[in-house]
Formats: structure tokens, sequence, C-alpha cells
């Protein structure tokens, strides 16, 4: 039996760890497009809160996770910077799902993602990274500060630990299977 493939998006903002959990989680060596940040992001990109962050994506990243006999899930990291933007809606075409990253040192850069995936009515779950000595919140926190209606599942996760990852994801097809039986 060849296994269906399910599209899956990792977005959310700048920093937020979307290539780390793409990389944590994926059988294969992931494909990422890391570049070293420069000058030129100077005044560009917000580094508030990330300040030791020296690369960041600038198309896309990809890995490839195996769920079951019968799925396997092709993971589409987007990036976080706005002025890559205009990318999202080609990686997000197709998809059942996103994992919308959160980093809450800066939940503000949350956000435009939410919107994005509500507008587009594509079925999303909020993964909360819990970075070392960020700020730690309740889901019931999250979701006021973010205002994300309670059918949106909330997770809290390390984008860094495979199993943790892992979780994620598989709440969120769960969560799509729901809303949208049909696509997976």
């Amino acid at each position: 039996m060849v296994p269906t493939p399910v599209k899956i998006i990792v977005a959310g903002g700048f920093g937020a760890g979307k290539t780390t959990m793409v990389g944590s989680v994926s059988e294969i060596p992931p494909l990422t497009t890391e570049e070293v940040l420069t000058e030129a992001s100077a005044g560009v990109d917000d580094l508030s809160g990330v300040e030791r962050k020296t690369t960041t994506t600038v198309a896309l990243d990809f890995g490839r996770i195996t769920i079951s006999p019968r799925h396997v899930l092709y993971l589409f990291g987007t990036p976080g910077q706005a002025r890559f933007w205009f990318m999202w809606d080609d990686l997000a075409r197709g998809a059942i799902g996103t994992v919308v990253l959160v980093d809450t040192r800066r939940l503000e850069t949350s956000f435009a993602a939410i919107d994005f995936f509500e507008r587009r009515k594509i079925p999303f779950v909020v993964a909360v990274n819990c970075f070392d000595n960020a700020p730690r919140y309740t889901a019931d926190e999250i979701r006021e500060a973010l205002v994300v209606p309670d059918r949106v599942p909330i997770v809290m996760c390390d984008a860094r630990d495979r199993d943790s990852s892992k979780l994620a994801l598989i709440r969120l097809v769960k969560h799509a299977m729901t809303v949208v039986p049909a696509r997976v």
C-alpha cells in the first residue's frame, strides 16, 4: 500500500522555531533555505526577544514524517518576516492544516499567521513553543491573548524535541479530520 501524502504547513512569526520544528521531526534530512542575517535586514527584521538569532528562512523549509502506514506528512515551513508573506498562498495551497508556532516572548508576531489561516478557513492548531526562560502561560491565557476561538486546539511543545513536535502534528491532523473529514 502506498501511503497517502498529507500536506501540513508550519507557520508563525519570525524566530518562533519553524525551521527547528521541521528539522526535529523530519525523518529525512530537511531542506532549509536558511541564510545569514545581514546588515541589509537591520531595521527591517525586528530582533526584539530573539537578539541571538543569526539566520532566517528566505523561502521555505521542507521535511517528511510517516505517521502511520496510511499517511505521510509533508511539512512546509513558512518564512516568518512580512516581506516573504507573498509566498504563503502558494505554500498553503492543498494543505489540510497548519501548526501556528507561537513564541510567548513575542506573541504579537503570531497574529498575522492566525489571521491568514482563519481567513482562508484552513484548520490550524496553536503550538506554543516553550523556549527556555520564556514566560509561561496557560492555554486559556494564550487563547485570550491571541483571541483564538475555543474550537482551535492550543498545545504546548518544544520545537527542538521530536516527540513534542510529533504530538503537535498529530493533534493538528486529528483536528483537521474533525473540521474537514474528507481531506485526510
